[in-house]
């Protein structure tokens, strides 16, 4: 739009940087946590088992892997039920570190890694309808108040997992949903695990790690084959790569500083946390939200989408079925959330342009 009566519409766009302090060494950890969308009512659907799913959850590792190998500058993630955080380095640049640019790709990318990898997860089952997922950025001033988040986020896995055992155990055995909700109300820690034991014979701490202490992978460097050279013995090289792991306490000391890719790139934990103090958590809840009596427009952009036409052989300059697709998902959109009531879209021919003016270039310079 260089030169145009609509050139003050960017003004409109808002300047979101995650603040990057290096010169005071006082970096701003960027971590992004995506949750699932109204997943009680999806996991209903496609008949999630209660109270975990194992198969969910292995895809949900599985897509978030798939996010560590997309996005090299995320080292860290943990999740659990339907929700992933995930850390970039303390020197990221990604994006300008722009907010909005950095969690819409995260949230997109991992959305289409799940309908991809489906499949391969249920392969009896089918995908009902759409998932999605919400995001937020949570800035993190220091390697400490990053240590705080994951505690909480871990002790918040332990809490909810121990509950939704309880109360599914409770009405697997004919309790109503309100004589479950009833009986654990205001029940401690230690009331829960010796009712899982002397009323179903579950010693909680035996459960699967999976269910109890969340997920969390982190990028190291691994050996592996490349090639075989001419005698056919393989030659290996050293490749990060993201790692599965499972942890009683993965904000503690010791797990942080025995992985010296963390601590590099995000900085090591100086002593041990106990239970978060109630400010930081107020502070990691904090909503950035817009301003009312205004019009909201959201704007959707393909990331590396030449690439992504190149790989599946749209015609150009336009493809009528990829046309036709992009209409299709913005006529769900307006389905789906009630109050857009409009949408617009057009090809992407940017690069095409680029590329045009590049060919016109080196066409001119031959002449000369």
């Amino acid at each position: 739009m260089a030169n145009s009566k609509y050139e003050y519409v960017k003004s409109f766009e808002l300047e979101d940087e995650v603040m990057l302090l290096i010169q005071l060494n006082l970096p701003n950890l960027i971590l992004v946590r995506i949750d699932g969308r109204d997943f009680s009512r999806f996991s209903q659907v496609h008949e999630f088992e209660k109270p975990n799913d194992e198969a969910a959850l292995n895809l949900l590792n599985s897509c978030s892997a798939a996010v560590l190998g997309e996005f090299p500058d995320i080292i860290f993630a943990y999740g659990y039920s339907d929700e992933y955080s995930f850390v970039f380095k303390k020197t990221s640049r990604f994006y300008q570190r722009r907010a909005s640019k950095i969690l819409s790709l995260v949230a997109s990318f991992f959305a289409a890694v799940y309908v991809t990898k489906w499949k391969e997860f249920f392969p009896q089952r089918k995908l009902e309808y759409t998932p999605s997922f919400t995001s937020k950025v949570v800035s993190c001033a220091s390697p400490e108040v990053l240590q705080a988040y994951l505690a909480w986020r871990q002790q918040d896995c332990h809490a909810n997992n121990q509950y939704e055992t309880c109360f599914w155990m409770l009405v697997k055995s004919g309790m109503t949903i309100s004589e479950a909700q009833e009986l654990l109300k205001d029940t401690q820690k230690q009331q829960k695990n010796e009712l899982l034991f002397h009323k179903f014979g579950i010693n909680y701490k035996t459960l699967p790690e999976l269910f109890r202490q969340g997920s969390c992978l982190f990028k190291k460097k691994v050996e592996e084959t490349v090639k075989h050279d001419e005698n056919g013995n393989p030659v290996k090289r050293l490749r990060r790569k993201a790692v599965l792991v499972h942890s009683e306490n993965i904000a503690a000391r010791s797990f942080w500083n025995e992985h010296p890719s963390l601590y590099n790139d995000l900085g090591h934990f100086s002593k041990d946390i106990g239970r978060v103090e109630p400010d930081f958590v107020r502070s990691f809840q904090f909503e950035n939200k817009l301003l009312p009596l205004t019009w909201v427009v959201v704007r959707i952009d393909g990331s590396h989408f030449h690439r992504f036409s190149d790989v599946h052989e749209f015609e150009k300059p336009n493809d009528e079925q990829a046309l036709k697709l992009m209409n299709s998902c913005a006529v769900a959109v307006l389905q789906e959330f009630e109050d857009i009531h409009f949408g617009y879209g057009r090809v992407y021919v940017r690069k095409r342009r680029e590329r045009e003016n590049r060919g016109e270039e080196e066409e001119q310079s031959v002449g000369r």
